[in-house]
Parts: structure tokens; C-alpha cells; sequence
């Protein structure tokens, strides 16, 4: 019996080739060689010698040697080894059974329960329990197709691939042995020791690490989660790089943009384009063309015509400036802080304003205005070297005005009532004017008018301190507290030089617009007009012809 397998093994040598393959119809197709490339020539499978038994017939037409118990065989560089197979005689073809595993180079080990090989084209699919291993790598699915020459694998049946640092799930895959490149295709997942990444469509680089995504992309992470539409993310580095709506987002912050960069480590991100900051537990949003953001800190910078959005209850105050800064309060409940620099605007419905550089405390509810400040409420123009802006309730409360105060309103006439001094307090009442503090070098000048309709003259003062009341942004009274000078001037006696006091500038055209302070970041969304419905032509059918009836009894000729 010993000497007739012998026989065999011999006579299977001499005769015909070995090739692996799988039963007609399974077979995997040949992928095309590259362009102007010949397909390379396949050589010949051997049959190494150890196996413990060989035994010839027919299969389906076909002729094929089984061979049994410690089967292996090599081509090239690849071995494969079985615990059994069929060799096709008549062509390049072989088919594996139980514990198969093709091993190429001593560096790419794939096993599974089945395994088919075309020789010629040296593509080989294994199916049930597939496990493949390269040094950085190892992937597990039910069904693989491996391409020896292109050294590729493709899998459509669901994959789990993971590496020392990280795991990844798809429905679809194709690997690059060579480059060490996976693509992900449907239902992808890939979890790092910091993030889980969630999109359709994904390359996986194993030896650099880097993540390219494409299509709609989730990462969450445990300092936040990040979305975008097409990207890279470095697993080792922990730094993102993503285009097309991209999106941070913190318990406390939402930073986004056509363009963003996140490093994990250092807590930084810049974004570029159509820039979306927002303060969620401050219900602040800072729109501009580049924001940074610094976590760690708790600090945002976001320029190129930024414009900050404060909405509280039903009043909306928008700012802007060449520059915005917002800075996170350490405790939970508190809201933070907005710095502005150059160019300041103001607006919201009771107040407009402008100034050099401003800083807005909303723990505090209080808005600081530095450089040349100039404020409008209602119809009075504010003006001094630096103010506090304080509100309570979201409203007005007080204004307070620091050297070179000067407050400047126009009656039903258009005059020019004027009030200076070196520092004032102004008070509010719903956002209504209703008392000012003048303290230290007093000046004012009131027109005296007759129901609104005419003026009867021209109250100037002046006194080391003043108290002025209003009532529907009308002045009431004026009480003069320490040395008193005043006088009346009728109008007839009026002088250019008595209608405005020393340092009077009314800086109306500089007032900010809503449109101008809301810029391009801001702009209303244009409604497309509804398409106008064509006119129905009414066509005019002819009168039908009318059908002569044969009458009853007529003879019939």
C-alpha cells in the first residue's frame, strides 16, 4: 500500500502541474492587469512532499488528485498548507479543506476552513473563519480574496481589523499589503484609545496611523466630538484635519468652519471659513473668518470681520470688531467674558454704539468702553473718554461716563440740548432715561419750548455739580447743588456761540446701522421669490354642429 501511494506521488510530479483553485463557478475572477503592463506569466504549483496520501478520479467531468494529511504547497513566494485538496489535472486550479493557510514572503499569513487558488492568476479566496496577519496588522471576516501579485485582499461580508492602538469595523474593505493602506467601505467604525470614529467611507494607513475620511464623519471623543465631511485623522498624533462643514464640539463650546484643524494633545484648534463659534451655557455666538480655540484655557479668538450674537430673553445685542476674544468662566454656572479690539459697533434695539476696544463682563452684566467712546439711547448721543455700560435683567440700569463727559439729544425742533462735565451717572428705567448725576465742572444748555411748537428760549448753567430728571426722554427739572450760575437767553438774543458748549461734536453719521454692525456673517437668508404661474390660455372650442333627427311618421321616400 506504502509503495502504491509512492507511486503516485511520483507519477502526480512527472505528469501535471498543481495548481489551487476552487470548484468550477467559485472561482474568483482575475482582476486586469495594470495599464500597458502584461499580465506577468504564472509559474507552476509544487507539491511538497509530506503529504499521507494521494488517491486520483473524477469530478464532475473533471480529473483531480485528492490529496490527504499534511498537505502543502508552494509557488513563488507563497506556501499553503491543508489538511486536504483537490488538484485539478487540466488546469491550474486547486482547492483547500480544513485549517488552510497561505503564508507569502514569511510576512502575510491568511487561514480559514476553505480555501480556492487560481495558479495562473495567483488569486486565491478563502471563506469561513478567515484570520489575515501581516507584522502591524491582523483582520478577521468570512470571506476574503487575496491577490498574490498585487498583493491585495478585498473583503464584502463584514471585517474587524485591529493593530496595538486600534480596532475597525466595516462592512467592506480592501488592503494594500505593500503600502499598508486599508480602504473602508459602509458602516465603518474605527475606536482609538481616545475616540470612536463613525462614517461610509475611510482609508486607514497601518504604518502611518492616519485616517482619511470621506463622506459624513462623527468622532466621539471624552473632551469632545468632531464632524466633517471630508478629512484626515492622525491616530498617533491626535491631530484632525478636516474640510466641509467642520464642527468641535465641547459640553461648553461649538466651534465650526469650511475648514479645521484640532490637536487633541495640545487642546488647539484653528478654523477657516464661515467660522461658527458658540458659547452654549453663555447663549453667545461669534461668527468670523478664522477662530482659535484654546481648551485648555478655556479661550476663544476668532477674526476677519467677527460678529459676536447675545440673546438673552427677547433682546439681541450683536458686536463687532477687527477682533473677538471670548474666555470661559472657570465655575459651571457663571457666564464668561468678551474682549473686542479696533473698530468696535454696538447694536441692539435701545443702544448703539463704537469705540476703540471694549470688554463685556456677563457675569457682572457690565460693558466696558475704552478710547473715545460714543453712545446712542433713544435720541441722546453719549460721549467721554472711557463708560460703563450696566444692565440688570438684560436691560439698561446705568451709564456711567469717566472725564470729558458730554450728553448731546434733540428736541421735537431739532435743538441741540447739551449736558458736560467731568464724570456723569446716567439712569435707566426700562431702558428709558429717567436721571443724570452730573459731578465736577457742571455745564448744561436747554431750549425752553412752547407745546413742542416753538422755542421761547435758551436755560444755560453752570455748577460744580447738577441733577437732571427726564421723563419720556423729556428734561423735567435741573437741580444746580453747589454754586449756581445761570441764565435765560430768548431767542432773539441768540449767539452761534451760545448754542453749543466748548467740545461739542454730534457724530450722528457715525452711528452703527443693524445691517452694518450684522456684516456678511450675520446676513438675512434672501426668500426665493415664488415663481409667478404662467396665465392658463383659454381656448374656444366651436359650437357643435347639430345632428339632424329623423322625425316620427315621415315617409320614407
Amino acid at each position: 500500500m506504502r509503495l502504491r501511494i509512492l507511486f503516485c506521488f511520483f507519477f502526480l510530479l512527472l505528469t501535471a502541474p498543481l495548481a489551487w483553485a476552487q470548484r468550477p463557478g467559485a472561482q474568483p475572477a482575475p482582476r486586469p492587469a495594470a495599464k500597458g503592463q502584461p499580465a506577468p506569466k504564472a509559474s507552476k504549483v509544487e507539491l511538497l512532499p509530506g503529504a499521507r496520501e494521494l488517491v486520483g478520479g473524477s469530478f464532475n467531468g473533471q480529473q483531480i488528485r485528492k490529496v490527504i494529511g499534511n498537505v502543502s504547497f508552494r509557488q513563488d513566494d507563497a506556501l499553503l498548507f491543508c489538511d486536504s485538496a483537490y488538484q485539478y489535472v487540466d488546469r491550474n486550479a486547486i482547492e483547500a479543506f480544513s485549517n488552510v493557510r497561505v503564508v507569502q514572503n514569511d510576512t502575510i499569513t491568511i487561514t480559514g476552513d476553505r480555501g480556492a487558488y487560481n495558479g495562473d492568476t495567483r488569486t486565491a479566496r478563502m471563506t469561513g473563519n478567515v484570520v489575515m496577519r501581516d507584522p502591524r496588522m491582523t483582520l478577521t471576516t468570512q470571506t476574503l480574496d487575496y491577490d498574490l501579485n498585487r498583493k491585495t485582499a478585498f473583503y464584502s461580508t463584514g471585517g474587524h481589523l485591529t493593530d496595538p492602538e486600534n480596532t475597525l469595523d466595516s462592512q467592506r474593505g480592501y488592503y494594500n499589503t505593500e503600502t499598508q493602506v486599508f480602504s473602508f467601505r459602509t458602516n465603518v467604525k474605527l475606536v482609538t484609545k481616545d475616540y470612536t470614529i463613525t462614517n461610509d467611507t475611510l482609508q486607514y494607513n497601518t504604518q502611518s496611523k492616519v485616517a482619511y475620511f470621506f463622506g459624513p464623519t462623527r468622532i466621539v471623543g471624552k473632551q469632545g466630538n468632531i464632524y466633517a465631511e471630508k478629512g484626515t485623522y492622525n491616530t498617533r498624533t491626535r491631530v484632525s484635519d478636516f474640510q466641509r462643514n467642520a464642527k468641535i464640539e465641547t459640553p461648553n463650546y461649538l466651534l465650526g468652519g469650511d475648514k479645521l484643524v484640532y490637536d487633541e494633545t495640545r487642546q488647539y484648534g484653528v478654523a477657516t471659513g464661515n467660522v461658527s463659534m458658540t458659547a452654549k451655557k453663555d447663549n453667545v455666538v461669534i461668527r468670523g473668518d478664522v477662530g482659535r480655540y484654546w481648551r485648555g484655557l478655556g479661550r476663544a479668538k476668532v477674526y476677519g470681520s467677527p460678529v459676536m450674537r447675545n440673546i438673552s430673553d427677547r433682546d439681541t445685542m450683536y458686536l463687532a470688531a477687527d477682533t473677538l476674544v471670548n474666555v470661559e468662566s472657570k465655575s459651571e454656572t457663571d457666564p464668561g467674558i468678551v474682549y473686542a479690539y479696533r473698530k468696535v459697533r454696538i447694536w441692539r434695539g435701545d443702544l448703539q454704539g463704537r469705540c476703540d476696544s471694549l470688554t463685556y463682563n456677563r457675569r457682572d452684566s457690565v460693558i466696558y468702553l475704552n478710547r473715545n467712546p460714543v453712545l446712542w439711547s433713544q435720541k441722546n448721543q453719549l460721549t467721554a473718554d472711557s463708560m460703563e455700560v450696566r444692565l440688570r435683567r438684560q436691560k439698561i440700569d446705568q451709564m456711567r461716563l469717566y472725564a470729558n463727559s458730554f450728553i448731546i439729544g434733540q428736541d421735537t425742533l431739532l435743538n441741540f440740548n447739551q449736558v458736560k462735565g467731568r464724570n456723569m451717572v446716567a439712569y435707566f428705567v426700562d431702558s428709558k432715561l429717567r436721571k443724570v448725576n452730573v459731578l465736577g465742572n457742571a455745564e448744561s444748555l436747554y431750549y425752553a419750548l412752547d407745546n413742542d411748537t416753538a422755542t421761547t428760549g435758551l436755560n444755560k448753567a453752570v455748577s460744580a455739580n447738577m441733577v437732571m430728571r427726564f421723563a419720556d426722554n423729556k428734561l423735567q427739572t435741573i437741580s444746580f447743588l453747589t454754586e449756581p450760575d445761570a441764565s435765560f437767553i430768548p431767542p432773539h438774543e441768540f449767539k452761534p456761540e451760545d448754542q453749543k458748549l466748548k467740545g461739542f461734536q454730534w457724530l450722528i453719521e457715525q452711528k452703527p446701522t443693524r445691517r452694518q454692525v450684522l456684516g456678511k456673517h450675520f446676513a438675512p437668508v434672501k426668500k426665493a421669490k415664488p415663481k409667478a404661474k404662467k396665465p392658463v390660455k383659454k381656448t374656444t372650442k366651436p359650437a357643435p354642429k347639430p345632428v339632424a333627427k329623423p322625425v316620427a311618421g315621415a315617409a320614407k321616400k
